[in-house]
């Protein structure tokens, strides 16, 4: 719940506060000094992230024959390398990567994650566990609202802003969506307010109920993990299901950048329009 306040303040540093505006991160005066309170107050991100990077990149060819597909590179470093950096600078240090396929690579590259400004903790798959199974697997980590998101899934999003929403819905699970023109290829998203009711999983073009796609990117409770399987298990049909029947799963619609390094084609893709974050 929101309440109106009136606030006096020196016109330097409303134009300042102006300044920051953008129309899209931040919409206008009163939600700059929403989002320069809340960070003054911390708690404004959860404090922990699970990055998914076990996957074998089976589309990428002979390509991942050599390197784990969170190892590729995308302007001179790796696609794991920009998703630790829009983490990093939302001040989540404390990362858990999931690691499976030529893990011991990925080890080697990043350490303890002290040279990109983090703490990584790994989590080895010794068989493949599916986007869920990890999560079961790092519970003695998570104390409280947590992340997780894909190791190949690139995107420009307000965490801040995110967290924000999902605390406000008083939710299980809150999933990014961003939005496509064609989401044929996605699970596309079933709407009722801001509440996710079902995804519908690769519909024809002209029968989605909309195009708004699962990004790949969610904040969790910690009671999620009660509803995970040990073994391997999927959010996606495991978990999500149960939690939109019990009006506990939300979507939070997004305008940034989003890539989706799934294939060759869309990595080509975002080699030439991806912004790198610093």
């Amino acid at each position: 719940m929101k309440e109106r306040v009136t606030l006096t303040l020196d016109s330097e540093i409303l134009k300042q506060i102006d300044s920051t505006i953008d129309k899209s991160r931040v919409k206008n005066r009163s939600h700059a000094v929403e989002l320069l309170l809340a960070k003054a107050l911390g708690s404004t991100v959860p404090k922990t992230a699970i990055i998914l990077a076990g996957g074998k990149g089976k589309r990428f060819g002979p390509i991942s024959r050599e390197i784990p597909k969170p190892l590729i590179p995308l302007h001179d470093k790796p696609l794991l390398a920009h998703v630790i950096a829009l983490l990093r600078n939302y001040n989540i240090r404390n990362i858990i990567i999931s690691i499976g396929y030529k893990s011991e690579k990925i080890k080697e590259y990043f350490g303890n994650g002290r040279n990109f400004g983090v703490n990584i903790t790994y989590m080895e798959e010794n068989e493949p566990l599916g986007t869920a199974g990890p999560i079961k697997l790092a519970a003695p980590y998570l104390d409280g609202s947590f992340l997780v998101c894909n190791a190949d899934d690139l995107m420009n999003i307000d965490l801040s802003d995110m967290f924000r929403f999902h605390k406000s819905k008083k939710g299980t699970v809150t999933i990014a969506l961003t939005t496509v023109e064609d989401p044929s290829s996605y699970g596309v998203a079933m709407m009722k307010g801001d509440s996710i009711i079902d995804f519908i999983e690769k519909p024809k073009k002209e029968e989605a109920p909309s195009n708004l796609i699962n990004a790949g990117l969610y904040i969790l409770e910690p009671s999620v993990i009660e509803l995970i399987p040990k073994g391997f298990a999927m959010l996606e049909k495991d978990v999500f299901p149960k939690l939109a029947s019990q009006g506990k799963l939300f979507g939070y619609a997004f305008s940034g950048k989003w890539f989706d390094i799934g294939t060759l084609e869309r990595y080509e893709k975002a080699l030439d329009e991806w912004k790198d974050i610093e």
